[in-house]
């Protein structure tokens, strides 16, 4: 997952849920990128405990903190000379489904927008992936505040890699997963 953001963050480009909305502080107000994975996560811990409970919460508060580690610190042991961001935007979407798919698989997420759709589907009957698309749409539609409608196109393009990754690979009836 770390690795998908360095990619992302390289190529300049953007992703879904509470990951996107932290690319957008990186880029306009020039945060660092792991810190505003932490801040912009923490409100959602309180919907993680009500909708999913105690382990799951943990595991994805520490997904978190350890992904905006990695985040980083990676630079500090991988640059690119070259990356072109057709294929930074697939290999990255491919590198950012499998690690959401492991965190899946093991009962966690990365938090945020997916804390909060599982929240709302438990609660008000609203279909998580719909919340998760929805949410995305607006992330991707405020990222032209950031970057080139050319940019914003990849960054669909990396989403719609994510999403594939997951569509093809989760089987919730194989493991105890979300």
């Amino acid at each position: 997952m770390a690795l998908a953001l360095v990619m992302f963050r390289e190529s300049s480009l953007l992703t879904g849920g509470t990951t996107g909305l932290s690319f957008l502080m990186h880029y306009l107000a020039d945060w660092p990128l792991g810190v505003s994975l932490v801040v912009l996560n923490l409100p959602f811990y309180a919907f993680g405990l009500r909708a999913l409970g105690l382990a799951f919460t943990i595991k994805t508060f520490c997904a978190v903190a350890v992904l905006a580690l990695y985040t980083e610190t990676l630079p500090l042991l991988v640059s690119f000379d070259v990356l072109n961001p057709v294929f930074a935007s697939i290999m990255a979407g491919l590198l950012a489904g499998t690690g959401i798919l492991i965190l899946i698989r093991h009962g966690a997420s990365l938090g945020g927008v997916t804390i909060l759709g599982l929240y709302l589907q438990k609660r008000r009957g609203w279909r998580a992936g719909s919340v998760q698309m929805v949410a995305d749409i607006l992330i991707m539609a405020l990222g032209l505040l950031a970057l080139s409608l050319d940019k914003i196109a990849l960054s669909i393009l990396a989403a719609a890699a994510v999403n594939l990754v997951i569509a093809v690979n989760h089987r919730p009836d194989r493991y105890f997963g979300i």
